[in-house]
């Protein structure tokens, strides 16, 4: 029997709440799937920690987490800090640090969710957007000068390496063929964005000849916003850079009933690295410790988890219990119409973890 060490990042905000309430999930599921083994050890960094120690994470943060099989993350942000400050010193710093190039984000409308698109359903509505997670247009790369000055000037350069994109083309090629449609359809601006994305439509055409038995298309970022809200069943697995695919995301999580719904792998499909599983909706200072956040994308996303960690039948329990509750619809949290806390929203789905009637 295999146990699996997990490192808990609780974060920010709402981030607390989120993670406990998964991990709360988690030993329910161990009750009920035989030989499931899974330990937590909480790390206590984000912005409180900075306000300390003048840093997100402990300087040697990435060497402490290097041993566990997975990271299992809250949210990060804190509206008296600069936003590059706290994403930089902590997610993005593991996201890089650990390789973690594909951010793997699904969106469907689950049982009992009420989506925003009339007319649309479950049938309609079940992609997978994947995010080349660590160059592109978060690359990094740039600065400032003239700092202060009229004439100050600031560059943000967007890093496209050949190996970045073909890896991350390679990965979702891959993931695509798994699913019963198997397409896939590649975002970028290359219509304006003359050098980075017209190499990620070369190599997307490139990669396509690898996989024959998947079907392709190509979109303009801005058309595709329309695509997604206009066509939904067009889309199945969708492919973009770090910046487009992030928006797009969180469109597609708002589309499919709430952002509170809406899961993440950051993975490093390797596994030389310890991969990264989290809620969308980050840290949500404006309901933080009023109990009411959603934690479903965090139950969502120990369920990616899980089946990363090669424990699928425990992920589909965890998966069944959350639609179970959701499509008995009696606790229901403030984001999705009902009046749940997140302590009740648990509750439930320990409930069904365990195989009681609700």
């Amino acid at each position: 029997m295999a146990k699996h060490r997990i490192a808990a990042i609780p974060g920010d905000g709402i981030g607390a709440e989120v993670v406990a309430a998964g991990i709360e999930v988690l030993a329910a599921l161990q009750e009920r799937v035989p030989g499931l083994a899974v330990s937590f050890e909480s790390f206590p960094w984000g912005s409180d920690f900075y306000r300390a120690h003048g840093r997100m994470m402990a300087e040697d943060g990435l060497r402490r987490l290097e041993g566990f099989d997975a990271i299992y993350f809250g949210a990060v942000g804190d509206p008296d800090l600069p936003d590059h400050v706290t994403l930089w010193g902590l997610r993005l710093a593991i996201c890089q640090g650990f390789d973690q190039y594909a951010n793997v984000r699904p969106a469907r409308i689950l049982p009992g969710v009420a989506a925003p698109l009339a007319g649309v359903g479950p049938d309609d509505l079940d992609w997978i957007v994947v995010r080349e997670n660590t160059e592109g247009e978060y690359s990094g790369a740039g600065g400032r000068v003239h700092r202060g000055l009229a004439e100050e000037v600031a560059v943000e350069t967007s890093v496209f390496t050949a190996a970045g994109v073909r890896r991350i083309m390679r990965f979702a090629f891959a993931l695509a063929r798994r699913r019963p449609r198997r397409h896939l359809t590649c975002v970028t601006k290359s219509n304006a964005q003359r050098h980075g994305m017209v190499l990620w439509d070369e190599i997307f055409a490139e990669t396509a000849r690898d996989f024959r038995d998947v079907t392709t298309d190509k979109m303009l970022v801005d058309a595709m916003t329309t695509r997604m809200v206009l066509k939904p069943r067009s889309l199945d697995v969708v492919v973009a850079s770090n910046l487009h695919a992030d928006i797009l995301s969180d469109l597609a999580a708002a589309l499919s009933g709430s952002l509170g719904l809406a899961p993440t792998a950051n993975l490093n499909p390797e596994r030389r690295f310890p991969s990264m599983f989290e809620p969308i909706h980050g840290s949500g200072f404006d309901i933080a410790g009023k109990g009411i956040a959603n934690p479903i994308g965090a139950f969502w996303s120990a369920a990616m988890m899980l089946d990363h960690l090669g424990e699928g039948p425990a992920a589909a329990v965890l998966l069944g219990a959350i639609e179970q509750v959701l499509a008995a619809g009696r606790v229901m949290p403030p984001d999705l119409g009902g009046t749940a806390s997140t302590a009740e929203v648990t509750a439930a789905v320990c409930a069904a973890v365990r195989g009681a009637n609700l």
